[in-house]
């Protein structure tokens, strides 16, 4: 019996991506976003910050850092080839999981109707040895969209305020939790690992050493067998199906 993939869906897909900062998609699973995108599916993303606290320079403001970080990742979803950028621009290092950031959250899933919901663990305080604590952000973020998406994104009960915005109950079918230190899912992503790379790249004022950061890249190749076998490479969720 043929073992389809997990992304083979049937029909072109509407896929939101809700994440904390600028960059986060393309470093948590930007391949696995080129695929779908070269595959046909509509790509949203909402990002919850500006990240404008991510320089350690000071001679650079807030202000002028989340011009920067807009183009940047403007330029970074053009490589991928996502359809439109949104930005919440809450203040970047503060991100709670409160309900006025519940409801905001709410609100882009019942505005871009996906098919398809990504985000990030919220769980996953220790990421790995390299990057050995989560950014608080990150964990925010994923707690917050979670909340969102169940129960109130498709119930009329919640945020009442949202149906006089026009704004009806939406529920994803499915949510691809990326940063996961729980994985269900894997994508092979070797064909579009280079894109993730060059993606990556636009993200200038986080990237000091883009040589480094390609030969950190190259190393997390799953190697095969033998001394033959092609370099392959793998982006990892967690996914949650909401049968209708």
């Amino acid at each position: 019996m043929l073992q389809l993939d997990p992304d083979s869906w049937e029909s072109p897909q509407q896929i939101l991506v809700i994440l904390a900062h600028p960059d986060d998609p393309e470093f948590f699973c930007g391949a696995t976003l080129a695929r779908w995108a070269k595959a046909g599916h509509e790509i949203t993303y909402c990002l919850l910050t500006c990240g404008d606290k991510g320089s350690d320079d000071p001679n650079i403001s807030t202000d002028d850092l989340c011009q920067r970080r807009h183009r940047e990742q403007g330029n970074a979803a053009k490589i991928i080839g996502v359809k439109e950028v949104h930005f919440l621009d809450r203040p970047d290092g503060y991100l709670v999981p409160d309900m006025d950031t519940r409801r905001a959250v709410t609100r882009a899933i019942r505005q871009f109707v996906p098919d398809i919901l990504v985000t990030c663990d919220p769980t996953n305080l220790f990421p790995s040895e390299t990057y050995p604590v989560n950014h608080p952000d990150h964990r925010a973020a994923g707690q917050v969209v979670l909340d969102a998406v169940f129960p109130a994104a498709g119930s009329h009960l919640f945020f009442p305020e949202l149906l006089s915005e026009g704004y009806a109950p939406h529920q994803p079918s499915e949510v691809w939790i990326s940063l996961t230190r729980e994985p269900n899912t894997t994508i092979d992503v070797t064909d579009t690992w280079q894109t993730k790379i060059n993606a990556i790249l636009e993200h200038q004022s986080q990237v000091r050493d883009p040589e480094a950061m390609k030969e950190r890249m190259k190393t997390r190749a799953k190697t095969g067998t033998s001394p033959e076998d092609a370099p392959r490479y793998e982006e990892h969720f967690r996914v949650l199906r909401w049968r209708k």
